[in-house]
């Protein structure tokens, strides 16, 4: 099968398509898709230039890619959920990456039936980055119903998925967020009217300079500005949620990241430096009596199906910026550096794997 891949830690530039060995069932509860189209998220281009390869020794041809919607194309003994022809959507888990390929395989319990009022292409678009940003308002101790929350890069993929489900699903009293000069009109257009109740152009403003100190009772972090805006925080309530500064060493040990059949274990000296990073941000937090933690995703069919439930409830919606065709390689590698350089992109970036 034609699949996206490198054969050794690359920028975009590198990435290739190659004729590989198309997976196959290993487990009963296995499902085999055909891919009709993925999606590229930050994780996918950082990981494939080295970003974890001081912490886990990758094997290569590396396969590209964590998100995709398709057709079940084979099923193991024991899958009960789907069947044959079944159109499904779902966040690969780490060792079955490479949704940028004609087929993957997957366990049952992570794949969901695709949304049925959306396309192969936008349906690809929704798993990691919705899943992530549902699991991270639920972090938040206690109801968010009132609260004000603030999601920077509201117009990326993580932030454009937090944003409507902070407003629409948990009933924040106060969405705001931020956007460069030429998205400012799009935000509401894209995400729907009164979704978000305070754009701020961070071009032209700092959001310290903007927002009340001490107002935001939650901060899901997208960029990495956490420790930026603790001043914003709302003292012995606020809480920082973070997908972008770094997980502790001991977080990473024990994530989706590290689940691969040779049970890989993180160095050491590796693990304690991400540890006292981690403890130092945690203090800091402290000091303004706010609760700071990094958050891998978990990937899981219940939560797609509820995200499902909510796109077709019209709670949310997705946003799709740019999308290329796999076999169009020059296309698909500057797709994949617009994710990478995380600046003028908007929504997420989907590769046609398969005509739909």
């Amino acid at each position: 099968m034609l699949s996206l891949n490198i054969s050794s830690y690359t920028k975009p530039s590198g990435y290739q398509l190659s004729e590989l060995a198309k997976p196959e069932l290993s487990d009963p509860k296995d499902v085999i898709i055909k891919v009709h189209a993925a999606s590229i998220n930050p994780i996918d281009v950082k990981k494939a230039d080295g970003m974890l390869k001081l912490a886990l020794k990758d094997s290569f041809p590396y396969k590209i890619g964590y998100d995709c919607a398709g057709v079940v194309t084979e099923v193991g003994s024991d899958v009960t959920r789907f069947q044959v022809g079944a159109e499904v959507y779902t966040r690969l888990p780490e060792d079955s990456r490479g949704s940028c390929s004609e087929f993957v395989r997957c366990p049952e319990e992570q794949i969901a039936p695709k949304p049925p009022s959306l396309s192969f292409e936008d349906a690809a678009s929704v798993p990691l980055a919705a899943m992530t940003a549902l699991q991270a308002l639920r972090k938040y101790k206690g109801d968010l119903a009132g609260k004000t929350v603030f999601v920077p890069a509201g117009l990326s993929g993580t932030g454009l998925f937090a944003c409507q489900l902070a407003k629409n699903v948990f009933h924040a009293g106060k969405v705001i967020t931020t956007v460069s000069t030429s998205k400012m009109e799009k935000v509401n257009k894209l995400l729907g009217e009164g979704t978000v109740d305070e754009i701020i152009d961070y071009t032209k403003s700092n959001p310290r300079d903007v927002i009340k100190p001490g107002s935001v009772d939650f901060l899901f972090d997208t960029v990495g500005s956490a420790m930026e805006y603790l001043c914003l925080m709302k003292p012995q309530s606020g809480c920082i949620l973070s997908v972008a500064t770094m997980p502790s060493g001991n977080q990473l040990q024990e994530s989706s990241m590290m689940d691969l059949p040779d049970k890989p274990s993180i160095p050491i000296a590796f693990r304690l430096g991400l540890n006292a990073f981690d403890c130092v941000r945690k203090l800091r937090a402290r000091r303004y009596g706010v609760e700071y933690s990094y958050m891998f995703l978990k990937s899981s069919g219940q939560d797609l199906d509820e995200l499902t439930r909510y796109i077709e409830e019209h709670k949310l919606r997705t946003v799709v910026g740019h999308t290329v065709e796999l076999f169009d390689l020059e296309a698909v590698r500057s797709a994949c550096q617009i994710v990478y350089g995380g600046k003028g992109g908007i929504g997420k970036v989907v590769v046609k794997v398969a005509n739909s």
